[in-house]
């Protein structure tokens, strides 16, 4: 008789999104054909999905953490290409996780041969958890905060950290929950298109974010040493500022962000920093697929006359982390970085500065798929992101542990 087609996912088929996993197969022919394919249905109905073709060892085994993909959606040994390779039919979809309380449910299966995928050998599901075990949930609407708490389970004291997205807006909870379950007290901190936060204000206020930096400083299991914060894009020259305007930020890091303020003044006490002046009339509609190439709509940030939308950083006391990819075709994310890098330096501040080449502007946690292009919620335009399939996904890896370790060593 024919054994039964075995697909395991170990340590376990429920995990962490951002722990790595070994797939295995066993059962099959030696030498047999296969083909791997992964399914993700995401909370809109959106139906995500990669393949790989494989071949089983001698013993009939198959295992991605050493056998190489000879074709489909990656090549090589790619123990978690499965995942990073998810691809929606609808072009321009970006995988995201709206409700932090439920998984992603990955359902894996094996097919036979490399051609016609037709007859089903084996499958299982591998559960990915935004919230490890134990993390509390809780929302905040305190003041004018409006924002979620993630608090890691048992008495702490944990470091804390303030999480901000991009010009997207909206109140987004994956990563801070992800953070939440690695052993920090996280709070994601909305700031614009979220509830009555306008869409675009007219002025961002720093005492906004000052209280939330207060709201997360007197929760009794965070750490007094000092809070975190990290942002993406907008989300990260607001921590920046955070960082240089408000006592009590120890270390900041900066993903795919800039040493200037952008797009919204910024109002602190007896000062506004105007934004970084930009024309729009420089943006590229590409006449094909009608995706928006931002990356040139900023003057100069060279040009003196733009020097007052800077961020003093060199004045600020706090750890500085620069991320960024090469291939970010949104925002000239690297030449930025490289600016705010040298003027830390310049003033003997220390400063970690990391660019991975072939990613792209959007860094996520691990194993999220790579998203070159999607509509931007604000702009309602769709938008270039840039990135390479396997270095992005190796990129979003090292930042996630970067980011991490950066964290443990200054809080």
């Amino acid at each position: 008789a024919e054994m039964a087609v075995q697909v395991m996912v170990l340590p376990s088929p429920k995990c962490l999104f951002d722990d790595p996993m070994q797939i295995r197969v066993m059962g099959l022919q030696p030498q047999q054909a296969v083909t791997l394919r992964a399914s993700l249905v995401d909370e809109s109905g959106e139906l995500f999905q990669a393949h790989a073709h494989y071949r089983a060892g001698s013993s009939g085994e198959l295992d991605l953490s050493c056998s190489p993909a000879l074709g489909g959606s990656y090549l090589g040994v790619e123990p978690m290409g499965l995942l990073w390779s998810l691809q929606s039919k609808t072009p321009y979809k970006r995988l995201a996780k709206r409700n932090v309380l439920t998984p992603f449910c990955v359902d894996l299966e094996v097919y036979e041969g490399h051609g016609n995928i037709s007859r089903l050998l084996g499958k299982c599901t591998n559960e990915r958890w935004f919230l490890g075990e134990g993390v509390k949930r809780i929302s905040v609407r305190e003041g004018r905060l409006k924002a979620t708490l993630f608090l890691p389970p048992g008495p702490g004291p944990f470091p804390g950290l303030i999480d901000l997205y991009g010009s997207g807006g909206g109140l987004v909870e994956y990563r801070a929950s992800l953070l939440a379950s690695r052993g920090f007290v996280t709070l994601a901190l909305a700031y614009m298109a979220f509830e009555d936060i306008p869409t675009t204000p007219e002025v961002l206020e720093l005492d906004y974010f000052e209280e939330a930096v207060n709201f997360l400083r007197k929760q009794k299991q965070v750490k007094d040493t000092g809070i975190g914060v990290l942002g993406l894009s907008k989300g990260a020259d607001l921590a920046l500022s955070m960082a240089t305007f408000l006592p009590g930020i120890k270390a900041a890091v900066s993903i795919s962000g800039s040493g200037f303020n952008s797009f919204i003044p910024l109002k602190g006490n007896g000062f506004t920093i105007p934004p970084h002046p930009c024309n729009l009339g420089r943006m590229k509609i590409n006449d094909e697929s009608g995706l928006v190439d931002f990356s040139d709509v900023l003057d100069d940030h060279r040009d003196p006359a733009t020097w007052d939308c800077r961020i003093p950083l060199e004045r600020s006391l706090a750890k500085f982390l620069f991320l960024c990819g090469l291939d970010d075709t949104n925002w000239k994310s690297d030449l930025y970085c490289q600016d705010a890098v040298q003027r830390l330096q310049q003033h003997g501040r220390e400063v970690e500065f990391y660019s991975y080449s072939g990613a792209g502007h959007l860094l996520e946690p691990p194993y999220l798929p790579l998203c070159q292009a999607s509509i931007h919620r604000v702009l309602g335009m769709f938008v270039c992101w840039g990135g390479q399939w396997r270095e992005h996904a190796k990129a979003q890896e090292d930042a996630w542990h970067k980011i991490q370790a950066f964290f443990w060593q200054h809080l």
